[in-house]
């Protein structure tokens, strides 16, 4: 039983009809006050101009307003832009807008938080001949701060302060549309900023319906990708609920359990075997590949021996791997490897017969690149060296 109502921005077209016809009215009020919301991103009651009054008044009164406001916005020289976001509580949150050019003669220049979303074999000759245009990705935040603990991120340096509310979630891409630049689409969006999906499941499921629902924004589940720390549990609950659809990311980072219980806590809850296990049972779609998402972190993960593991451990699963150069953060004494260190990794992966994809660092001049989101105020805790 829920402990709190739910908020409005939070509510799907049928929990709109039940709430609406328990007032009198009329049954497609419903989908209008959805479609204002999802679809033109209008929170204002006031402003829902073919609503009668008083049920613009009682909109207003049960709290529908904006619920997060953009306080700040870091532009990176390579077009990423990065907001900061207060919530009505006064917490803050980041979530990270990564434009990229697609059209004719151009490979999709996708970023691979992009890629995670973004299977293009069956929309390429649909977009042979369309016209130029920039394609977004957005990287939003499920939690403030983070439970998980993981030594090359900097989102769980204060630890997790509270769940974000489907509202919260789903309001992110709502304000990330609106502040969309001309020619620019909103094409995916990976939950992989702030906080992990899984641990926040309610909320994380209910905004997934929000966003991929007909009458909203309408996602394709084909480009949202939810990406996980391990949660065993949660991974096959998001199975079941969505039925596979909703493309899966696996934040992996070693392939043994010794390394990856130094690097990432979870593992001593859900270690290896049992991951792999949830990963082969997920029901994914025919031509749908996991995203294995692996931080290369000097010393530590990135010995060609480590790459050969990670080809045995991953055979006879339909992966795609993006190996990611760990990105500076303030609190971690960890760094990337050497550019011949990622290559060579790389290439032991590519030989074993795997689509491998080495992440190009976006917008990691305003911090704002995988594993830099932060915080606000939150002290750093320096982490050293591993094993």
């Amino acid at each position: 039983m829920r402990s709190t109502p739910l908020h409005p921005v939070a509510r799907l077209p049928e929990e709109w009809s039940a709430s609406l016809a328990a007032r009198g009215e009329r049954s497609f009020t419903a989908k209008q006050v959805f479609q204002w919301i999802h679809r033109r991103g209008v929170l204002d009651p006031a402003a829902m101009t073919n609503l009668p009054a008083r049920l613009r008044e009682h909109l207003a009164a049960e709290g529908l307003g904006e619920v997060l406001t953009p306080e700040r916005v870091h532009r990176s020289e390579d077009g990423t832009r990065k907001l900061l976001l207060r919530l009505r509580d006064g917490a803050t949150i980041e979530t990270v807008l990564l434009p990229s050019v697609s059209g004719p003669g151009s490979h999709a220049q996708l970023d691979a938080d992009a890629a995670a979303a973004d299977d293009e074999d069956d929309d390429a000759a649909a977009e042979a001949d369309a016209a130029p245009r920039v394609r977004v990705t957005q990287c939003i935040s499920t939690q403030v701060g983070c439970a998980m603990g993981c030594g090359f991120c900097a989102s769980g340096v204060a630890g997790l302060k509270r769940h974000l509310g489907a509202e919260e979630i789903a309001g992110q891409v709502l304000l990330g549309r609106a502040m969309l630049e001309e020619g620019e689409e909103l094409r995916n969006v990976v939950y992989m900023g702030m906080g992990e999906p899984l641990h926040n499941y309610e909320a994380t499921a209910r905004s997934l319906r929000l966003l991929t629902h007909p009458e909203g924004i309408n996602l394709s589940t084909r480009r949202v990708t939810v990406s996980t720390s391990g949660l065993v549990p949660e991974i096959a609950r998001l199975g079941a609920d969505f039925g596979g659809q909703i493309a899966l990311a696996i934040s992996l980072h070693a392939a043994d359990d010794e390394t990856r219980s130094a690097l990432m806590p979870i593992n001593r809850k859900h270690p290896l075997d049992e991951l792999l296990a949830a990963l082969r049972a997920y029901p994914l779609p025919r031509r749908r590949r996991i995203t294995i998402e692996y931080t290369l972190v000097a010393g530590q993960n990135d010995d060609p021996a480590e790459a050969r593991r990670l080809a045995k451990l991953l055979r006879g699963l339909p992966v795609k791997i993006n190996l990611i150069p760990m990105n500076p953060i303030e609190a971690s004494s960890l760094g990337p490897p050497a550019q011949e260190r990622v290559a060579a990794f790389q290439e032991v992966l590519t030989q074993a017969g795997y689509s491998c994809f080495v992440r190009r660092r976006r917008g990691d001049d305003v911090s704002a690149a995988c594993g830099q989101l932060v915080l606000l105020g939150a002290k750093p805790k320096v982490r050293r060296a591993l094993g």
